[in-house]
C-alpha cells in the first residue's frame, strides 16, 4: 500500500488535547480504534506537514 493507493474504507478522525497535555489523533474504522498521542511540538510538525501537502495538492490542481 502507498499514499496513492485508494481504499474503500470509511474512517472517523478526531483530534484534540488529552488530560496529560498531549495531542491525540484518534482514528476509528470498522472495528478498529487507533489512538495516537503526540507531544505538542510533534503535533505542530505534523500540522506543518499537512499544510505543505495541501499546498502541493492545490498546485497540482492548477
Amino acid at each position: 500500500m502507498s499514499i496513492n493507493t485508494e481504499r474503500d474504507i470509511e474512517a472517523n478522525l478526531q483530534i484534540g488535547p488529552t488530560d496529560q497535555g498531549m495531542v491525540r489523533l484518534f482514528i476509528e474504522a470498522q472495528d478498529i480504534e487507533i489512538p495516537m498521542d503526540f507531544e505538542p511540538d510533534e503535533a505542530r510538525e505534523i500540522a506543518e506537514e499537512i499544510l505543505a501537502a495541501v499546498k502541493a495538492a492545490e498546485a497540482r490542481r492548477s
